[in-house]
């Protein structure tokens, strides 16, 4: 069996996957709205399917990892356990999916200021199961090796040339999802797939948009942190240096306390000042002015992504919508489309109020898809591969 853990920015979601060519999910869940009222875990035993939820009693992450640690030695057997595969969003140098040992542990908490908001509790995790486990090897699979051959014009930050030989350039993210999503187009459209201009949109509480051509990543919203590009349930999205400067200064803020600002208490919360949550949004947006133009901006700014890749890619092909909002809310993929016809996107509204793989009319030039994303199942085969891999070596 291989056990993947992967730790977003507001849940925690875990897998038991049986070890093959082709992972069967077993037994799955997530803890959910971490940091947030109302956070519960929620499972299925996919063996028996039975499904249920608990109160998690978590107030932060902190709490989660040792709630969910605890809570998963009580439903599964971790002697069968071979291995555990990890999220890891940011690895630097690190692209390709790595052992995970003393030393790259290491060299993580060294970076941990370069990403402070997923880092620390992706450590706290491998940590947490090495304690309790630690005849289980884990793997890191880095969100970052998808987009690791970006042209290098993609890659640049228009600053001073000693922070570039420092790593600091744009990286991008999702990685892990955005690898899962061309597999899937593949199978369903056919190689052709791997072979024209697409837009990927992966839209949650995180949300990037990524220019595809010939299978590779050309360019993507997110930068040298997952808190660049559009504007997220509490992130700020990309913001004016100048704006940063004044905030700063005219409050007083510390390094610390700025991070925190930009990541926990901007973006559609920020504007709304209720929530960052979408639904909660789309719900309140006909009774408070700031949940609508929350809703407004961020569609606002997913539409101009588009544009900017269409422009990348000098035309677009086919266009996904993914992750929790771009899978389950035909509102906001309707209102991100509206106006685009001359791009030649062009939807279907029935097909799109159904939540439809395919949501474009049939005249439509460009093709408009929903394809549930699932990093999860990426991390079960990728360290399955690596298995196979191990035993082939050592026989």
């Amino acid at each position: 069996m291989v056990l993947t853990i992967n730790a977003g920015s507001s849940s925690i979601k875990f897998g038991l996957y049986e070890e093959e060519a082709n992972p069967e999910k077993t037994f799955g869940g997530q803890l959910n709205r971490i940091g947030l009222p109302g956070s519960r875990l929620s499972y299925t035993n996919f063996k028996t399917n039975h499904s249920a939820d608990t109160e998690s009693k978590s107030t932060d992450y902190v709490s989660a990892v040792t709630f969910l640690v605890s809570w998963l030695e009580k439903q599964i057997n971790f002697s069968e356990i071979n291995a555990i595969g990890h999220r890891v969003v940011q690895g630097m140098a690190h692209t390709k999916p790595t052992l995970i040992s003393a030393e790259l542990l290491d060299e993580l908490k060294l970076i941990i200021p370069y990403d402070p908001d997923h880092l620390p509790v992706e450590i706290s995790l491998i940590e947490a199961f090495q304690k309790y486990h630690p005849r289980i090897p884990q793997y890191a699979c880095f969100d970052t090796d998808f987009h690791a051959g970006m042209p290098r014009v993609a890659q640049l930050l228009p600053v001073p040339r000693r922070f570039d030989q420092r790593g600091i350039r744009r990286y991008g993210f999702h990685g892990l999802s955005y690898s899962y999503l061309m597999q899937e187009l593949e199978s369903q459209v056919g190689k052709q797939a791997l072979m024209v201009r697409i837009i990927l949109a992966h839209l949650g509480n995180g949300a990037s948009v990524t220019a595809v051509y010939d299978g590779k990543s050309m360019d993507t919203s997110m930068g040298f942190t997952p808190a660049g590009g559009l504007p997220m349930g509490t992130r700020s999205g990309d913001l004016d240096p100048g704006v940063a400067w004044l905030m700063i200064q005219t409050e007083n803020l510390s390094a610390e306390k700025f991070n925190h600002l930009i990541n926990h208490e901007s973006g559609m919360l920020g504007i709304s000042q209720t929530t960052g949550d979408m639904n909660d949004l789309l719900e309140q947006q006909h009774t408070d002015i700031r949940s609508a133009e929350a809703v407004s901006l961020f569609c606002y700014q997913v539409k101009k992504w588009i544009g900017a890749y269409t422009a990348v890619l000098g035309g677009v092909d086919i266009l996904v919508f993914s992750g929790g909002i771009g899978e389950n809310s035909p509102e906001i993929r309707a209102r991100i489309c509206d106006g685009l016809e001359f791009l030649g996107i062009s939807l279907n509204a029935s097909r799109n109020d159904e939540n439809a793989s395919l949501i474009s009319v049939n005249e439509s030039r460009v093709m408009v898809r929903v394809l549930p994303t699932n990093e999860e199942l990426m991390i079960a085969q990728i360290i399955s591969k690596m298995l196979v891999h191990k035993q082939l070596l050592e026989s």
